[in-house]
């Protein structure tokens, strides 16, 4: 698993994905922010799973109403699916994942 979260540390710095966690809200929020202003990206994907979808939602809509509202930011697309992996116990668990595909228009 630590193998997984480094690959996709790497990916984050190389892409438009932005993936949620621990860090603090803000932090998501200036992530997307920057994306769209300074790398002028025309879509970008936050990724969440199990308890980060709610911060996921609410990185999303504070982004576009709030901090991207002059560059006309929508949803262009929400994907929902889940994954299955082992935990600390060993046991085989279900995970529920979230895409928020943001689009300027």
């Amino acid at each position: 698993m630590a193998e997984e979260q480094k690959q996709q540390v790497e990916e984050k710095e190389d892409t438009n994905i932005i993936f949620i966690g621990e860090k603090p809200f803000m932090n998501y929020v200036t992530a997307v922010v920057t994306q769209f202003k300074t790398k002028n990206q025309k879509e970008v994907i936050i990724k969440a799973r199990g308890k980060f979808i709610s911060r996921a939602v609410d990185v999303a809509e504070v982004s576009a109403k709030k901090f991207l509202k002059e560059e006309n930011i929508r949803v262009k697309d929400i994907k929902i699916a889940s994954e299955e992996f082992e935990n600390k116990e060993g046991r085989k668990v279900n995970v529920s994942t979230m895409d928020i595909i943001l689009e300027k228009a």
